[in-house]
């Protein structure tokens, strides 16, 4: 505050023209070995769990595939392969979760 005048006036901040960074979010590819599979979908927290919102692609040898733009951290995610959710996968960072199964666990750094 600056004073004049027997008057308070607030004083105006200037800008110093840095602005605040933003997390940059960056491209996850998801893949799923499961060549018997028909169809399988990511779900996580990223996506509300929705089962059918992130379809993944097949290729030649049985990989299913999906890229997902994610902010950096800790994320969680599970397939959703023939209309049931892969419980086990070897190898792969998992947390329990709040219906007595558990989901897998991604970073981004």
């Amino acid at each position: 505050m600056v004073k004049q005048k027997n008057k308070r006036i607030k004083s105006k901040r200037k800008s110093t023209g840095k602005k605040k960074e933003k997390s940059i979010e960056k491209t996850v590819e998801f893949t799923f070995h499961a060549p018997e599979a028909r169809k399988v979908f990511l779900a996580g927290k990223f996506n509300s769990w929705d089962t059918q919102s992130l379809p993944m692609k097949r290729n030649k040898g049985g990989i299913w595939k999906v890229k997902v733009k994610l902010s950096p951290g800790r994320h969680e995610y599970k397939f959703f392969a023939d209309d049931a959710w892969v419980e086990c996968l070897p190898r792969v960072e998992q947390v329990s979760n709040t219906l007595g199964t558990r989901n897998f666990i991604v970073w981004v750094r």
